[in-house]
């Protein structure tokens, strides 16, 4: 099975190619442009350097959130367009299982941790039992730091196993993590501390066999809250709500 994988969900935009078991191309770029100026021509090339044809791939996997909404929004679009295109089915992988598959074959607990801002989190928490076996203790979710530190110090006890943290939100809340993270524990290497596209490949491919493809016209991004601009929209229909509705000045 031949998959093209992309990931745009944060800072870094990457983009691979897996066949079979081989991973003939990878992409990744973690710099100051835009995934709008990065993504396309990233694609593009890799696809002139291995020679290869979109018309080949089986499936298009990309990392479906949560994540950057302007990043999401980019990556989704551009996988719904080849597969609408190409008459190809998309894979959505949720962002924080591909990043937890740079660690496959660990028997440690793995927390990703991405850069929500507001002082908040997009995390989960993983294991590949038998190190392979991919297993969810807990959900992808939003929430403060410490909450995410009070569930690794319960299954790192629990499970008598050591948590390697990984992520964009790692260097934000390292304090926190050391202050307040009792069990052992590590932090990934830069070359596997972010998204990567080929990581995204390998989720897609169990997903793909558990039968959860989807076609392309059916996919969207999956946000765990509301982007900024709606929260201050709303912000400012609640206080409007609340004005005084005296219409006798009227």
């Amino acid at each position: 099975m031949k998959l093209l994988a992309l990931d745009s969900s944060g800072l870094v935009a990457s983009v691979a190619i897996l066949d079979g078991e081989t991973l003939v191309a990878e992409y990744t770029l973690n710099y100051k442009k835009t995934h709008s100026q990065t993504l396309l021509p990233m694609l593009d090339e890799i696809v002139k350097m291995t020679q290869t044809e979109l018309s080949e791939m089986d499936a298009i996997a990309v990392a479906a959130g949560p994540g950057s909404f302007t990043g999401l929004r980019i990556g989704s679009a551009t996988a719904k367009g080849l597969g609408l295109a190409l008459n190809k089915p998309i894979i959505s992988v949720p962002t924080l299982e591909g990043i937890a598959c740079n660690f496959y074959g660990t028997d440690a607990i793995i927390c990703p941790m991405m850069d929500a801002r507001r002082q908040q989190v997009y995390t989960g928490i993983y294991h590949f039992a038998g190190g392979t076996e991919f297993e969810e203790l807990v959900a992808q979710e939003a929430g403060p730091v410490e909450d995410i530190i009070k569930k690794c110090n319960e299954l790192g006890q629990k499970l008598g196993k050591p948590v390697i943290f990984l992520g964009d939100g790692v260097p934000v809340y390292k304090d926190i993590i050391e202050e307040l993270c009792n069990v052992e524990h590590s932090y990934a290497p830069a070359h596997l501390s972010r998204q990567r596209a080929g990581a995204v490949a390998i989720r897609a491919m169990k997903l793909y066999e558990e039968g959860k493809a989807e076609p392309a016209s059916d996919h969207a991004p999956i946000y765990l809250r509301k982007s900024q601009a709606e929260r201050e929209l709303e912000a400012k229909g609640k206080k409007l709500e609340n004005l005084p509705n005296d219409r006798s000045r009227l």
